[in-house]
């Protein structure tokens, strides 16, 4: 999902080029008498053009469609009605060039009573507030509130009556909730459609609303997701409509794929690897039960990459949790800063998703060739040796991650967990032994707007006979670590202005971000990133490469995309520009 410039680019484009294709007769439009609300409010209401925020130097001359002009009243009486003026007027005066909006806004419904009558504690959910303008979407809205809260806590078989009494006369709104919560209720059997090569307990290792436990509305969109992520499916209906004695059946349909082929090929850039491009062909549901093996290829001048892999869900169970077996295998050629890695590789794994924990363990092994390069940039020098040769390496390999984030892709609330582990095991006298340890910690909160976030990352790499490759140690740099660098472009820090080529054997770093609003879909944002590479195993006390910088974020229907510009706050003539899709938290 990362590095998609090339894309963005072309979508604004378009957008550009059609909105200029596209004009239409316009009237300028003044309004005035607003007191509840600011006139941004109401001309984003009555579809006003306005001046974009990229056009700071031109003059702002709200506009509208002269199409809209014989709709701006009953525009205005809809949107007052539902804020709470009811008696609003309007007076709309139009000329060849301009069209002019008097309001009044006269005196609104106020919420004179409250009453609820519950045997469960529903008044936090209550969005209006007693002395204060009736708004009916503030009804409506809390009416939903409560419904999805007792769905969260298991309770389907409510009984919920909400009024409204309006006086327009006393201007006076009385309001009234009556609820019975009913018992709690639990998931029934799951009845599964449409399969045919297929069996049923592939579907069943990914049904989260397992039968005898408390209905949970997440619980079904879980199941969803994981039935969906199988990729056999060309629809995937998961139903929760029935409720037999607080009972509710989960009705599972599918649609198994036709076109079980996808080919995906293109030109890309990336801020280390620079311009790429890339193929894959994936064979969805591979002889059945869901299966899927694919290969992808991706050249550019400093990678190139050829990967191999094969899927297969719900290998066995074990109590009672689908554990999937998967393979990669291939061959990759990656440029560092001062030395090359050319590797062959075979990984084997075991992994079970269930709902935020990922767990997965396996072996691999990898043949991997070092050489030295003279591609070393400006002040960079070869301040410690870097061991060429090859390595054989062999290791079984743990990797646990617990999501709780809200969004993988725009997060505002939060907070994510993982760790893994290598041991390279000594396997003939030539092999690398080793334990490599890595943990990482994500929390995301957003207060109003404001949306603050934090990462930590600790790394150890603890050799304890022959050497090992120098791509196996610890680099900083790029969009996840230090973003006044590029990607695994900081070996061992020597001071907070320079660094070895060489990888370190401990790392610690620390990311503080915070993103607000700035307009639309437009956001803000500032960060530091403070990295600690280290030489040494377990050692935490060295010196730290402090960066700072200004970063803006788009939101796109596939995720933010980000534009961060980092720099060295001890060495400002250092600095990086990074760009992706989606957060680095």
């Amino acid at each position: 999902m990362q590095h998609k410039l090339i894309l963005f680019i072309a979508l604004f484009i378009f957008n550009s080029v059609s909105a200029k294709e596209i004009e239409l007769p316009t009237h300028l439009i003044h309004i005035q008498g607003e007191k509840h609300f600011d006139e941004a409010t109401l001309q984003t209401v009555l579809s006003v053009e306005t001046k974009s925020i990229f056009a700071f130097w031109k003059k702002d001359t709200p506009r509208i469609a002269d199409k809209l002009i014989p709709t701006l009243e009953a525009t205005l009486e809809s949107f007052y009605d539902s804020e709470g003026f009811y008696d609003a007027t309007f007076k709309i005066k139009e000329t060849n060039t301009t069209v002019d909006v008097t309001i009044n806004e006269n005196k609104p419904v106020v919420v004179s009573n409250i009453n609820i009558e519950s045997d469960y504690n529903i008044a936090p959910l209550v969005l209006s507030k007693k002395g204060y303008v009736f708004r009916a979407k503030d009804f409506i809205a809390t009416k939903s509130s409560i419904i999805e809260h007792l769905l969260d806590k298991g309770y389907c078989s409510y009984q919920l009556d909400t009024k409204a009494y309006v006086d327009l006369d006393k201007h006076q709104a009385d309001l009234h909730y009556v609820l019975q919560k009913g018992d709690v209720c639990t998931f029934g059997k799951a009845n599964i459609k449409g399969l045919k090569t297929i069996d049923k307990d592939v579907i069943l290792s990914r049904v989260r609303a397992k039968e005898g436990e408390r209905f949970d509305p997440k619980k079904v969109k879980e199941t969803y997701t994981g039935i969906y992520a199988l990729n056999s499916f060309d629809s995937v209906k998961v139903n929760v409509d029935r409720k037999i004695y607080n009972v509710v059946p989960i009705d599972i349909t599918l649609n198994e794929v036709e076109a079980a082929y996808h080919f995906e090929g293109g030109v890309g850039y990336d801020t280390y690897i620079g311009a790429r491009v890339h193929a894959s062909i994936v064979k969805k549901n591979f002889l059945g039960n869901a299966q899927q093996t694919g290969l992808k290829l991706s050249w550019s001048q400093r990678e190139q990459l050829a990967v191999g892999n094969y899927f297969k869900p719900a290998l066995f169970s074990l109590f009672g949790y689908g554990i999937d077996f998967g393979t990669e295998f291939g061959y990759s050629n990656l440029e560092f800063r001062g030395f090359q890695e050319e590797k062959l590789f075979a990984k084997f794994y075991l992994e079970h998703n269930e709902g935020r924990l990922k767990l997965k363990t396996g072996l691999a092994l990898e043949n991997i060739n070092i050489a030295t390069l003279d591609n070393l940039t400006g002040n960079q020098t070869l301040t410690q040796a870097v061991t060429e040769g090859t390595f054989l390496l062999f290791y079984p390999y743990v990797d646990i991650v617990y999501d709780a984030r809200d969004d993988k892709l725009n997060p505002k609330y939060g907070y994510y967990l993982a760790a893994s582990m290598e041991y390279g095991v000594p396997y003939k006298p030539d092999a690398s032994s080793y334990v490599k340890l890595f943990t990482e910690g994500r929390l995301i909160h957003t207060f109003d707007k404001l949306t603050l976030a934090g990462v930590v990352k600790i790394g150890v790499v603890d050799q304890t006979s022959k050497e090992l490759p120098e791509s196996k140690f610890f680099f900083g740099g790029g969009s996840f670590s230090n973003r006044a660098y590029g990607f695994n472009t900081i070996g061992v820090v020597l001071s907070p202005t320079s660094d070895s080529i060489a990888g370190a054997s401990s790392l610690l770093n620390l990311s503080v971000e915070a993103d607000y609003p700035v307009w639309g879909n437009l956001y803000g944002a500032v960060f530091t990133d403070n990295t600690m590479l280290n030489e040494e195993s377990y050692d935490f006390t060295g010196d730290v490469i402090t960066s700072a910088g200004l970063g803006v974020r788009y939101l796109t229907p596939i995720g933010p995309f980000k534009l961060d510009v980092g720099f060295n706050v001890n060495k400002p003539s250092q600095y990086g520009i990074s760009f992706q899709i989606g957060q680095s938290f």
